[in-house]
């Protein structure tokens, strides 16, 4: 019985020291590029309800998105996960939903404008 409560508590110490672990590395690549300067707060909160919430992005913030660069998304994106607020969203789904906002907005931005 013993040896059932270490094992329990090393899994947890794992997963802790894990997480935090996970936390250090997104805020250093976040402090790195400086991440948090690249994008206008207007565009901070379209891209944030884009993916958390449900709403389109200009093309004007998908340009400042891909200024920032994946990288900073990412990294954006995953510390926002790990924030308890969000604990009862699916990671799965945000992850789904920001590589795809990325991928559409990497599309407007490449894709030629019509001329007029």
């Amino acid at each position: 019985m013993a040896s059932l409560n270490v094992y329990s508590a090393l899994v947890v110490l794992f997963l802790t020291c894990g997480a935090a672990m996970a936390t250090k590395e997104n805020d250093q690549i976040i402090k790195d590029n400086n991440c948090e300067t690249k994008m206008g707060l207007p565009c901070v909160l379209e891209v944030f309800t884009s993916i958390f919430e449900t709403g389109t992005i200009s093309s004007k913030c998908c340009g400042e998105l891909v200024g920032l660069g994946k990288v900073c998304h990412s990294a954006l994106v995953k510390r926002t996960l790990e924030n308890p607020l969000f604990k009862d969203l699916s990671p799965a789904r945000i992850i789904a939903k920001s590589i795809q906002t990325w991928n559409n907005c990497l599309a407007l931005i490449d894709s030629p404008s019509p001329s007029a």
